[in-house]
């Protein structure tokens, strides 16, 4: 059986081992430090959940709601093992807080932004090596649940605050409406703006992207 549980400081038992697991399955430039951890895992708005399961942190999902914004953003979901139905589950879940989220703010979500590699330019990245966390399956999973590609070439800086351009992705948006075919480029900018305000250092090619993005009125949402 699994359980859900809220990690909200890194003494809590389980985050060392949530930490453990993410530099195990991403790149050392996906994953913030340890003690730098500890304000976000402070913050109420940022939502870090692992699943357990006999005790063992098997998986993990961030993510958070923007009320002013109407959308919701997924830092990450990974899955430790594989036959445990943990992807599902952190879905759920996650969907279910979500839900609970736009409606204590008295708004309705427009939908959630990802970022996913894209599995033609990252196959180098091996993910720790557990399966289910291949990029051509997150990928897959990702166009299952509905996410869609936002038309324009992405970056964003690195998570070790070294101000470096990551890339090898795309940026994308789970639109609640599905027939939706674009998206407003202000909403995009608002969003990645908010969001990346915890890095300093941003390289020019993230700023240069944002030129862009505020230069448009909107861009495409495309199969994934």
């Amino acid at each position: 059986m699994l359980t859900y549980h809220r990690i909200v400081s890194i003494e809590d038992k389980y985050f060392e081992p949530l930490h453990k697991l993410l530099q195990t399955i991403f790149p050392p430039e996906e994953v913030l430090a340890y003690e730098l951890w500890r304000e976000p895992l402070e913050d109420p708005t940022i939502h870090v959940y692992v699943a357990l399961h006999e005790g063992e942190v098997v998986g993990s999902t961030e993510y958070r709601y923007y009320p002013e914004l109407r959308v919701a953003m997924t830092d990450f979901t990974i899955i430790g093992k594989p036959s445990l139905g943990i992807g599902r589950f952190l879905l759920r879940n996650r969907e279910q807080d979500l839900q609970k989220l736009a409606d204590q703010s008295g708004t309705v979500s427009l939908g959630m932004f990802a970022e996913v590699y894209d599995p033609y330019r990252a196959g180098e990245h091996a993910f720790g090596g557990v399966s289910p966390m291949n990029p051509i399956v997150r990928r897959e999973v990702l166009s299952h649940i509905g996410y869609k590609r936002i038309a324009f070439p992405y970056v964003h800086p690195s998570w070790d605050h070294e101000g470096q351009a990551v890339a090898e992705l795309d940026l994308c948006f789970l639109p609640k409406n599905e027939e939706q075919t674009t998206i407003d480029a202000a909403l995009i900018a608002s969003f990645l703006e908010g969001y990346y305000a915890a890095l300093p250092n941003k390289p020019e090619q993230w700023l240069q992207m944002m030129e862009q993005i505020c230069a448009s009125e909107s861009f495409e949402l495309l199969p994934l």
